[in-house]
């Protein structure tokens, strides 16, 4: 099911026609990523939200010429449970095998064929015992594809040599649940969680972390972080059942450069433009996906700063990814949709 149609939902330059592609799933949709390989343009991959031990996950492409935005049958799988996160391989010069890794009980690798998708590789992060401790997101190392960071609610971080299939490194990241993992570079990463702090971990001093943040509200969650591919200075970060984003400067630790505070309603999710230092996506339970301009950052601000862009989805949007390959389409996930977005 493909459209595409004028956005009406654009608050701002109404004289340029934006492009929308709409794929309807058979399932609420929670997982979703960008392809990043460069012979894979306009290639999805999506999870089911099915509160049952089977859940999907589906491979959509839009082809260019004819507008229609499909997931191919033979691409989509079962997963047990539903994934916490979706992420191909960071593979832009297509040098390594078409990988797709999930999360959820454990850590899976998929190989993408023509006509199939076949398991890989089943990674558990417990030393002692077959069972996994749920994971709650990961990312995938952009310098050096085979390492691979997960996250966990038994509050550890473990990060895999998914070539080897062996844990380089496990430590215990927080007080509490970790609920989202950022790479900032080859042996930098941060993690969030419900202790309501946001720590840095440099590979190289495994002992030491570093607090960069701590929500206001003590005990009050940190959902998600967004780590700026462009200009490692800067993460964002959003805080549960809160409607503002809070933007960090790492070297100026505790206090937020910007705090983004346009949503009627909590925020789920951020993403960082893969191609400027000062844009930022973030979008929530008002059913609005928000693009700011952050260049003004260094001076404050009377009043707050107002987004640049606006788009009103159907629904709460549960799930944004900005794609890197191509930097002017967006995909959000609401209810049963998945739509890209020329921005």
């Amino acid at each position: 099911m493909a459209h595409d149609q004028a956005a009406d939902g654009y608050s701002q330059e109404p004289q340029r026609r934006a492009e929308i592609y709409t794929y309807e799933a058979p399932w609420l949709v929670y997982g979703m990523n960008w392809s990043v390989r460069k012979d894979k343009k306009f290639r999805l991959a999506i999870g089911s939200f099915i509160e049952d031990y089977r859940n999907k996950v589906e491979i959509v492409q839009l082809d260019d010429e004819t507008g229609d935005f499909k997931a191919d049958p033979k691409l989509s799988f079962d997963h047990p449970y539903p994934t916490t996160k979706i992420m191909f391989i960071p593979d832009k010069e297509c040098q390594k095998p078409d990988l797709l890794a999930t999360t959820g009980d454990y850590l899976r690798i998929w190989q993408i064929t023509e006509d199939h998708v076949e398991p890989k590789s089943l990674l558990n992060n417990s030393k002692n015992s077959e069972f996994c401790a749920p994971l709650t997101s990961f990312d995938w190392n952009e310098a050096e594809p085979k390492r691979l960071g997960t996250s966990s609610i038994d509050t550890t971080c473990t990060i895999w040599d998914i070539e080897k299939e062996v844990v380089d490194t496990q430590l215990i990241a927080h007080d509490k649940e970790v609920y989202d993992i950022a790479w900032g570079g080859p042996g930098v990463f941060a993690s969030v969680s419900a202790d309501g702090s946001v720590r840095v971990f440099d590979l190289r001093d495994k002992e030491h972390s570093t607090i960069i943040y701590e929500s206001p509200i003590p005990d009050t969650p940190l959902l998600r972080l967004g780590w700026n591919k462009q200009d490692p200075r800067y993460m964002a970060t959003i805080l549960r059942d809160s409607s503002k984003v809070v933007v960090l400067d790492i070297r100026f630790p505790t206090l937020p450069v910007a705090e983004l505070q346009r949503h009627q309603a909590c925020v789920n999710a951020i993403a960082w433009a893969p191609h400027s230092p000062c844009h930022i996506c973030t979008a929530g339970d008002d059913s609005q996906a928000l693009i700011w301009d952050l260049s003004s950052m260094s001076q404050p601000i009377d009043g707050g700063l107002d987004p640049i862009l606006a788009y009103t989805a159907g629904a709460e949007i549960n799930q944004l990814q900005w794609s890197s390959t191509q930097p002017d389409w967006v995909a959000i996930a609401f209810a049963t949709k998945l739509q890209i977005l020329r921005v």
